[in-house]
């Protein structure tokens, strides 16, 4: 029974680590994809590598208050996505207008900025003292989507 249950626990872990990526050392991610990374991000600290599946996620801070970012690369180098956290002042305008007239009250917090397929989104945090979201919008302020935090 207990050899059982430890075979499970670790079939669990190691499926586990599988599908959220594996550290790795930045001498296992291919040149093309390393160099590529250095020339965009000429200023970045405090990198990390991982693999997902086919793809290298690096993440890694930038300028002097450290924002958070993470790109994934394909094995050619190509940018698949790319998180990056930003000031709520770096919110498109339109976006603002969005949370000013229908989230008045509500403090703005944990905003990222998403690139994927050339779509771009924003994911920020809108807190009150009795309701808090998770909500997503498009460049124009459409919400994407409004998740109950």
């Amino acid at each position: 029974m207990i050899k059982t249950f430890l075979v499970s626990a670790f079939a669990l872990m190691l499926a586990a680590n599988v599908s959220y990526g594996q550290d790795i050392k930045q001498s296992q991610v291919p040149s093309v994809v390393v160099n590529k990374f250095h020339q965009t991000f000429p200023k970045a600290y405090d990198v990390e590598w991982e693999l997902n599946g086919d793809l290298y996620k690096v993440e890694f801070e930038m300028g002097a208050t450290g924002y958070d970012h993470s790109v994934w690369y394909d094995k050619s180098g190509k940018v698949v996505k790319h998180k990056e956290e930003i000031a709520k002042s770096s919110l498109p305008k339109a976006i603002l207008e969005v949370i000013a007239k229908d989230y008045s009250g509500y403090r703005v917090d944990d905003v990222k900025k998403y690139t994927e397929n050339g779509k771009v989104t924003y994911k920020c945090e809108l807190d009150s003292k009795t309701q808090d979201w998770k909500v997503t919008f498009d460049e124009n302020g459409k919400v994407l989507d409004k998740i109950a935090d």
